[in-house]
């Protein structure tokens, strides 16, 4: 499955969100820097740890304009215990089908049991990629702090067009 590149328009994808309702992607980030996490399941620490900063960092996040969603395969109730457990303030979704989700975004897939290995990506206010992260495991993923570095670099860069990129 061909990875997403950076500038390459975020393509379209509709997720059963926690609660009701539904995460459409890039759509419910537009006019915001997003992080867009797909994490394995509630089951793997490095995921609830991912997912726990991001919960920490929200508010520095907001503070940034840069919007969180994050998805699993995991079904809703367990998904559902993950939001409470970890009081996860940013819409998550569950339920997602792995092979269509890897078709759209190019994640790797683990086929027994079936799910999606960690994958993240921080996309422009246009809706474009600006990083993408796949993981072939269990490590490797994006942090908060990296994501509020990157994303102030590129509006600073914005606001300076005679700085090299």
């Amino acid at each position: 499955m061909p990875r997403l590149e950076n500038h390459q328009l975020f393509p379209t994808l509709a997720v059963p969100r926690v609660g009701g309702g539904s995460i459409r992607l890039p759509d419910d980030l537009a006019g915001d820097f997003g992080v867009v996490l797909v994490y394995r399941g509630a089951w793997c620490p490095y995921c609830r740890a991912q997912l726990g900063a991001f919960s920490r960092a929200a508010e520095r996040l907001a503070e940034s304009r840069i919007g969180i969603v994050a998805m699993s395969v995991d079904d809703e109730a367990t998904t559902a215990a993950l939001v409470d457990k970890l009081h996860l303030a940013f819409p998550v979704a569950h339920s997602v089908d792995a092979t269509e989700a890897a078709a759209a975004l190019g994640s790797y897939v683990h086929d027994e049991p079936r799910y999606l290995e960690s994958t993240g990506f921080v996309v422009t206010p246009a809706g474009t990629v600006l990083t993408a992260v796949y993981s072939s495991n269990a490590i490797g993923r994006l942090l908060p702090d990296d994501v509020v570095g990157q994303v102030t670099y590129v509006q600073q860069m914005a606001q300076s067009p005679g700085r090299a990129r």
